[in-house]
């Protein structure tokens, strides 16, 4: 269905003209940075130059120093150091860095991240095999903050368990030995939106501080590559210092120090230079998320870590066959959930179930199914009546509370506004669904009749200038999208379908010419010399030397 209109921010041209004169921009940038809220010179002028020197230092972020004091004990004292991160890249990463940076100060670390078949987060025979090794202390990534008979288990074996974490932190009482969680009450950190593998990094910079006299050659900013994994691949906000931390660690990335990245780079076809959010989101994060959603994830904690271009070779090609098998199991799912879906597609959220589903995919069908019906999605796969599943969301809709409000329905649950987990019973199932689908309702605004865009355009606006200049916007991702545009009346000169069911198109608009790209959307070839209102992101294509601005559609309707 397409929408009635376009619906563009309210911006003052006077003010834009005037931040453009400024800052040096087109009217245009500076009409989609006002809107975004950085209309002061000041404001604008750091988001589009982030700089680490403008990362805020870790002033109230609770229980950092409580961390370090254990973990500098434990290294003078030459006690034994568990890393443990969850299976996802956030959870992987975050394991990576911990272990990076304690055995840069001679730690002795055994590093080990979660099975899915054991299900998410840490568990009470993950403590218990720590402490059979001998560990005195225990440092989680991107799990722990719920996790309370571990917890439990933990200080019954006298581990000194410290949780690095993004999640929500539950009521009742605080059992880890240190909680760095920026979700916590007493936390007084203004950002909020870090991911764990940033909280991670946070440790590990205050580390080297304290201990810059035995820190050697080590510097925290070589972690950054790990960091824009993670922050990129668990969406995260792309604003403040995920924004800087992010934009650092994909200039880190594109040199490809770091074996494991360089392997899974040449695996993954990405070409040498700058690498942006989106090669991480397509053609990174699948790959070091294979592992793990079909079981072991150490596979990907063991690139990261490998120490040799062969190591990393060999695990590189593990790991990217575990991407194919991942592909044949999430296609055969998606075939059984796109079917299913139908009987729920006028629900305000989508609540899929079947016994069967590998629960390692059922968080991409959850986004797929975002992509497809605009509104939030859990799927949830099933073995022998005991199910887990994950949600996915549209914006405004904070899952973490949608589940809180269906908690009696649950056997377990975690996450965050963006992203969610739970288990459940079979039974339940339709319980749950009426549930989450209620709150789906209650809490979510009428749809839309109109589409949200950044501007409403003519075709000759986004020259390659331009669309150089909308570059200087990025990385994009949660809370900051590209910018989008609505043209209409634009006239499909030419069209034809390449590679798997994308559409090409030359475009035609009042004297001016463009090409666009349509992934997937072969199927809706308007075929050429017909009149087309388009919705597009613009880029700047730099193939074999030459510049120019290509469209990426997102929504493509014959005119009005």
């Amino acid at each position: 269905m397409r929408p009635l209109g376009w619906q563009a921010p309210d911006v003052n041209e006077e003010l834009a003209v005037a931040l453009a004169a400024e800052l040096g921009v087109r009217r245009l940038t500076a009409r989609i940075l006002i809107s975004r809220g950085l209309g002061q010179p000041g404001l604008a002028t750091r988001f589009l130059t982030p700089r680490l020197a403008d990362l805020r230092a870790p002033l109230g972020m609770a229980d950092l120093d409580r961390a370090l004091d254990r973990l500098i004990d434990a290294l003078e004292r030459k006690q034994r150091i568990a890393v443990f991160g969850d299976y996802d890249v956030d959870g992987v990463t975050t394991a990576a860095i911990l272990t990076t940076a304690l055995r840069a100060f001679g730690a002795d670390v055994i590093p080990r991240v979660a099975n899915r078949q054991a299900g998410y987060g840490l568990g009470i025979e993950d403590v218990n095999r720590f402490a059979d090794e001998g560990c005195a202390v225990l440092v989680t990534g991107d799990c722990g903050t719920s996790d309370h008979d571990a917890l439990v288990q933990g200080r019954a074996r006298g581990l000194d368990i410290i949780v690095i974490d993004h999640h929500q932190v539950p009521s009742g009482e605080q059992l880890s030995y240190a909680l760095i969680n920026p979700h916590r009450a007493d936390d007084l950190f203004p950002f909020k939106g870090l991911a764990s593998c940033g909280v991670a990094f946070y440790l590990a910079a205050a580390l080297r501080s304290r201990l810059r006299a035995q820190a050697g050659a080590f510097d925290p900013r070589d972690l950054l590559d790990l960091v824009a994994l993670g922050s990129v691949a668990d969406m995260v906000p792309l604003t403040d210092e995920n924004r800087i931390l992010v934009s650092a660690g994909l200039r880190i990335l594109a040199a490809r120090k770091r074996p494991g990245i360089d392997a899974l780079c040449a695996l993954a076809n990405v070409p040498d230079g700058p690498l942006s959010a989106e090669d991480i989101s397509f053609r990174l994060t699948p790959r070091l998320n294979a592992a793990g959603r079909l079981g072991a994830a150490q596979l990907s904690l063991d690139l990261l870590l490998a120490s040799t271009p062969e190591e990393a070779a060999r695990l590189a090609a593990d790991l990217d066959e575990k991407n194919r098998e991942r592909q044949r199991v999430q296609e055969g799912v998606w075939t059984e959930a796109l079917e299913q879906s139908r009987d729920y597609e006028t629900d305000a959220a989508i609540v899929l179930g079947a016994e069967g589903w590998h629960p390692g995919v059922v968080g991409i069908i959850a986004a797929k199914m975002v992509d497809k019906y605009a509104r939030p999605a859990v799927v949830i796969g099933f073995e022998n009546g005991q199910g887990r599943g994950s949600a996915r969301t549209v914006p405004g809709f904070n899952l973490y509370q949608a589940l809180v409000s269906c908690s009696q329905h649950l056997t377990r649950y975690g996450g965050h506004a963006g992203a969610a987990g739970m288990s459940l019973t079979m039974d339940h199932l339709g319980d749950f669904r009426r549930g989450f689908v209620a709150e789906a309702a209650r809490l979510m605004a009428a749809p839309a009749t109109s589409m949200a865009v950044d501007a409403v355009v003519e075709l000759r606006e986004l020259d390659v200038n331009t669309a150089e200049e909308l570059g200087r916007l990025a990385p994009f991702g949660a809370a900051n999208a590209q910018p989008l545009f609505a043209i209409a009346g634009v006239t499909a000169q030419s069209t034809r379908v390449v590679g798997q069911g994308h559409l090409q198109l030359t475009l035609a608009h009042r004297g001016a010419l463009g090409d666009a790209i349509a992934f997937g959307m072969a199927d809706r070839d308007p075929g050429s010399g017909s009149s087309v209102d388009v919705v597009a992101t613009a880029e700047l294509d730099t193939f074999r030397g030459n510049r120019r601005t290509r469209l990426k559609v997102k929504h493509l309707y014959p005119a009005r």
